[in-house]
């Protein structure tokens, strides 16, 4: 039985940090690491981390500098400690499933369920059990083709995938769902940047972000707005440590103060060890969750009233003129928006609004970058728009130092997109699939993550597979999300370490556990290398340098490719059997169906890899009109009811995803503990609640159902008035699943309307 306890909260609170990284990252990425595994393994994947002949870290999509610019050590604090949690010494063996029920494990918390260790060989819930036993890879494929096969309909079955998948098997999972004739795949870009998508790509027409890391080291302005780089990818604050050093300046704007918005110490430069770091933001704008789009617009607002001050020297008149469109509109629209709505919406005071506008009409080159501080909200799309239409009103899409940059959180994201993990990829490319693999491909759209989970709650499919990810846990409304999840015929995932998600069974339940990013790759055709496209569409090979936790290990390729012959049979035009033996064949066949991917072999072989060709710094916008959109967007806020709190859900800086590597956010000042809730000062005396009190936390949605997340710690701290935090996966069961941004479908997890109760007493 496992020695190692399931820690209880035992809450304690130090002052918030007002800067990030310096030593004490070292020294907790060290501790870490080491209580993981051996001292060789961990130098072994430090050494290795993020090099042009290494691995690529699965724990963020940052991108690397090219090759000759990178530190030996290029990696941060989290990524060190992910990528050593993957390379634990510890493993989860059949004896383990034995001693633990399903029941028992259903108990356990998200962090107990992850320092068990590494996954070591096949297993099974049979109908009516209660346990996982051992199942061989042929007999578990068999039994999951077996399933796949007896479906009324190909749309009975659901193919999930999070971002840490690569690029080779995320274009076998689609290929093989759609061979088997479904567009169900549902993925975690669903949760999280859908919303960046469909905005960029009705106002660019292309939904990713256009700029470099050249482009961020020498732009004069950049925005980072609603995402905290100190914990959710480190690596972020030395580019912008080299944006301040070339003299660019930032301004932030988030409800929380974040450390890594204040002051970043560099752990591998003197001034980070011995002085005082480099200062992040030059202003730092403290906005009420949800008010970025009337922040967005009262910029537009602020730039078209300087342009009537001094007529034609604000505006870039030029390519507004040849390369947009819809620009008349806005601007009548713009002028409509109000200023008394505006500072409600954004809780700022007018003259902070007009500091940063002075700012853009200062600078040459403008960035915006973002994460799901934007993208969780109802109105996330109109907010982004309202950010594409800021940017072009001076010209900052398209040109060196300026652009679009949304941040995506996982290290392949963008990748598993951009190899058609999307339930509705467009035509052209079901036609170049057709065309390259002799099969015609469905058409019809396929679901998202959110209305998988619909259709699971409702009986409509009945086979789910898990490609990574942690699906229970990453996904909102968590009690109807697992109540829909038991409704499944069987249920699989493909993992390399054990959570939550294994633990809520469908009648038949498989684990098949897979290869880790650092896991060295020998197939019937040598030793192989994966490819990963960062979130600047910069594309590279990753190749695994340590020894399997076990070798029962199959890849994801060799488990995708020998089901989809299971449940296929033999089909010449898909020779599953030689993508699994050479990967190089897989990029060959992308190299014909995905553009930018011409010569795909070559061109990855080159150290760094190489990037994908964005339209839009070519000054081409592939719109309906051929043209950029300016949009017209209604001012919107979010509304809460007297005596309620808009609550954002975010995750602990010793956390990864869903899951949290120790029970402390030291940048926060929490220690100990998860089940806290942070108020401002001004709403606990409002509410007449006082610091460290217990409360549940209950939302309010439209459908009268009461969600209620218990007995969790109120903690005084620097948000928003109006505003509260929590850590997830913890409080997800407290986002309706019908609450979502319109138009992209994304769970709004940055703005739940919840009131705080009392707890309850037990006993």
């Amino acid at each position: 039985m496992s020695t190692i306890e399931d820690p209880a909260d035992r809450l304690e609170v130090t002052p918030p940090k007002t800067w990030a990284t310096g030593l004490p990252a070292v020294t907790h990425a060290m501790q870490y690491s080491l209580g993981q595994t051996s001292v060789r393994r961990t130098a072994l994947t430090l050494l290795n981390i993020n090099q042009a002949k290494g691995f690529d870290c699965p724990g963020c999509a940052w991108p690397e500098p090219g090759p000759g610019h990178r530190a030996k050590n290029e990696y941060c604090e989290n990524g060190a400690k992910h990528i050593n949690d993957e390379a634990t010494s510890r493993r989860v063996t059949a004896d383990f499933f034995r001693t633990h029920s399903i029941s028992e494990l259903g108990q356990k918390s998200d962090y107990w369920l992850n320092q068990q260790g590494r996954l070591t060989e096949p297993m099974v819930k049979r109908p009516g059990a209660d346990h996982y036993e051992p199942i061989g890879w042929d007999e578990a494929l068999g039994l999951l083709a077996e399933e796949l096969r007896r479906l009324d309909s190909p749309d009975e079955a659901l193919f999930y995938t999070s971002g840490r998948l690569n690029n080779e098997a995320a274009f076998l999972l689609q290929l093989f769902a759609r061979a088997f004739g479904t567009n169900n795949l549902p993925d975690c870009s669903n949760m999280c940047h859908e919303s960046s998508g469909s905005a960029l790509t009705e106002t660019l027409g292309i939904g990713k972000g256009s700029v470099s890391l050249d482009d961020i080291h020498h732009s004069d302005l950049i925005f980072v707005v609603g995402q905290n780089p100190g914990t959710n990818h480190p690596r972020m604050l030395s580019a912008l440590e080299e944006t301040k050093r070339n003299g660019g300046q930032i301004v932030a704007v988030n409800p929380l103060p974040e450390a890594g918005l204040m002051r970043f110490k560099h752990p591998q430069k003197a001034r980070g060890i011995v002085g005082r770091g480099t200062d992040i933001a030059d202003q730092f704008l403290q906005i009420r969750p949800g008010g970025d789009l009337a922040l967005f617009q009262a910029l537009n607002l602020l730039l078209l009233e300087a342009e009537d001050a001094r007529p034609g020297t604000v505006l870039d008149h030029r390519f507004i003129e040849a390369s947009t469109t819809g620009f008349d509109e806005f601007v009548e629209q713009a002028r409509k928006v109000a200023w008394e709505d505006i500072l409600t919406a954004t809780g700022l005071a007018r003259e902070e609004i007009e500091k940063v506008a002075e700012k853009v009409l200062n600078s040459e080159k403008v960035i915006v970058c973002w994460a799901m501080g934007l993208t969780q909200h109802k109105h996330a799309v109109p907010t982004i728009r309202e950010v594409v239409n800021f940017l072009m009103l001076r010209g900052n899409i398209g040109r060196p130092g300026a652009g679009v940059c949304p941040v995506r959180g996982h290290s392949n994201v963008q990748g598993d997109r951009t190899m058609g993990i999307w339930e509705q990829m467009p035509q052209p490319f079901l036609d170049a699939l057709e065309r390259e693999f002799a099969f015609t491909p469905p058409t019809r759209h396929g679901l998202d993550s959110v209305d998988a989970i619909r259709a699971m709650r409702d009986g409509e499919a009945k086979v789910f597979l898990g490609v990574a990810g942690n699906f229970i846990r990453a996904t909102p409304d968590s009690d109807v999300t697992e109540r829909a999840m038991r409704r499944c015929r069987l249920t699989a995932h493909i993992s390399t370490k054990l959570n939550r998600s294994h633990t809520v069974c469908g009648e038949i339940a498989l684990i098949l556990p897979t290869l880790g990013r650092s896991d060295r790759d020998i197939q019937a055709g040598g030793e192989q290398f994966i490819t990963v496209e960062d979130s600047m569409s910069e594309v590279h090979a990753s190749r695994g340098r340590l020894h399997p936790a076990s070798p029962h290990l199959l890849s994801e390729v060799a488990i995708i490719s020998r089901l989809a012959r299971r449940t296929l049979g033999e089909t010449p035009s898909l020779p599953w059997e030689k993508f699994e033996a050479d990967y190089g064949t897989i990029r060959d066949r992308i190299s014909r169906v995905v553009p930018g991917f011409e010569d795909f072999n070559a061109r990855v072989d080159r150290p760094g890899g190489f990037r994908l060709p964005n339209p839009v710094n070519e000054g081409i916008f592939p719109t309906l009109s051929g043209k950029a959109v300016f949009t017209c967007n209604d001012f919107e806020m979010p509304h809460v009811p007297e005596g309620h709190l808009l609550l954002q859900t975010l995750r602990s800086h010793d956390q990864w995803n869903t899951i949290p590597y120790a029970m402390n956010d030291r940048y926060r000042g929490i220690h100990n503990a998860r089940r806290v809730v942070l108020v401002s000062p001004v709403d606990l005396e409002a509410l007449g609640l006082a610091d460290r009190d217990e409360v549940d936390l209950v939302s309010v949605w439209r459908d009268g159902v009461e969600r209620r997340a218990e007995k969790f710690r109120v903690v005084a701290y620097p948000t928003t008035p109006g505003s509260a935090a929590a850590y997830y996966p913890e409080t997800n069961v407290l986002v309706p699943l019908d609450s979502v941004a319109d138009i992209s479908n994304t769970p709004t997890s940055k703005g739940v309307v919840v009131r705080l109760e009392p707890a309850v007493a037990v006993g």
